[in-house]
């Protein structure tokens, strides 16, 4: 397996509409607009920054991962992402080098990917996405 990529840099946020407004305003990115993924509970908005992406990420329940990040570290940067050319190979690669996995087969993530998280306590406190993307 080999890392094609960064995809994106996943960011928590309290307000989408908000945060977008500075990277829009201020930073002079477009947002592609936003969709909501139910199995993440999570509203998402994409702004690409040259062939890689920051991804908004804003909680859409008080149980879910991004509103318990927030609690915990406050708004920032949550995960990073890899581009891969097979997840299903990513995966079987990375649970050979003895990495643990969230996720032991791809899930749906936003923009229509195939996704992957690689346990952060496998990658040096670094929450790890693996994406495919077609």
């Amino acid at each position: 397996m080999k890392a094609l990529k960064v995809d994106h840099i996943g960011i928590a946020v309290k307000n989408l509409d908000e945060t977008i407004k500075f990277y829009q305003d201020v930073l002079g990115l477009e947002c592609q607009g936003s969709e909501v993924v139910e199995e993440q509970k999570v509203k998402v908005a994409f702004l690409p920054v040259g062939d890689t992406e920051v991804e908004l990420l804003e909680s859409t329940a008080e149980d879910g991962p991004i509103a318990k990040f927030i609690e915990k570290n406050g708004e920032g940067v949550q995960h990073i992402a890899f581009r891969v050319e097979n997840i299903e190979e990513a995966i079987a690669y990375m649970k050979s080098k003895g990495m643990a996995m969230i996720d032991e087969k791809p899930r749906y993530g936003a923009g229509g990917a195939s996704i992957a998280f690689v346990h952060p306590k496998s990658s040096h406190r670094v929450l790890v996405e693996l994406s495919e993307r077609k």
